[in-house]
């Protein structure tokens, strides 16, 4: 039999899925035939050059590295982030402790989510008839009745009484944030109380990434769990007084 022919055979034998399948279950195979493995070349992928098999798998590795430093980079970063939500929601509870009273509590909620959480506007929606002290700025505290019609484009997420964040539809915005509405680009929501009890926290940002759907919501229901408390304990020292 001639060399071609030969050739033609041997390659016909032999499909590349049955020789990629073979050298996946024989990982040490070019450790056997080291020869092999020096004399084998890769095209480069610019197409100008060949590299040898060792040198490409130094390459695909340091690739690889580089993936998952950045990717450790990110978890970094994430978990840096929730510990310094961690510290500015334990720096609430314990502002919270120290005054008692329903108006003073107000008014730490309202600073904290503006100075220390950032939050460009805040608004928090009470079903109680009750006053917001005076020294509060204007417009972080709504009362309105439950059965309210401004509180129809609200019902899907009252009804699941879940922190919700993303876009927000045009009544809310309207409701929340009269003639600032335009400039909200993306919300977080709050229930307070099992079933939004007392009612809602909202945070609006002008930025439309600040909140997104697939965002976790963990410490958003810390948050409300937290302001749920304030709110009761607080309306309590306000009767015992």
């Amino acid at each position: 039999m001639s060399q071609a022919k030969r050739q033609a055979v041997d390659e016909a034998a032999f499909s590349e899925t049955e020789v990629a399948n073979y050298l996946h279950s024989h990982p040490d195979f070019f450790e056997r035939h080291l020869p092999l493995l020096r004399r084998l070349e890769i095209p480069h992928q610019s197409g100008a050059s060949t590299v040898s098999l060792v040198e490409r798998q130094v390459s695909v590795l340091r690739q690889r590295n580089d993936e998952l430093e950045g990717q450790l980079g990110e978890l970094v970063d994430v978990a840096r982030a929730n510990n310094e939500l961690v510290d500015k929601i334990h720096d609430l509870a314990i502002d919270f402790l120290r005054n008692p009273g329903i108006d003073g509590r107000l008014e730490i909620l309202e600073s904290s989510l503006r100075e220390k959480f950032g939050a460009e506007r805040a608004v928090l929606v009470l079903f109680e008839q009750a006053e917001a002290p005076a020294r509060l700025r204007p417009g972080f505290v709504k009362t309105v009745d439950r059965d309210d019609e401004a509180l129809k484009s609200f019902s899907t997420f009252l009804r699941s009484a879940r922190p919700r964040c993303g876009p927000m539809r045009d009544p809310q915005k309207q409701f929340l944030f009269g003639i600032e509405s335009d400039s909200i680009a993306s919300g977080a929501m709050v229930p307070i109380g099992d079933g939004a009890r007392i009612g809602f926290l909202t945070v609006g940002s002008k930025d439309p990434n600040q909140f997104h759907p697939g965002q976790r919501v963990d410490f958003l229901a810390r948050l409300g769990q937290l302001v749920e408390i304030a709110l009761d304990s607080g309306n309590a020292a306000d009767v015992r007084s």
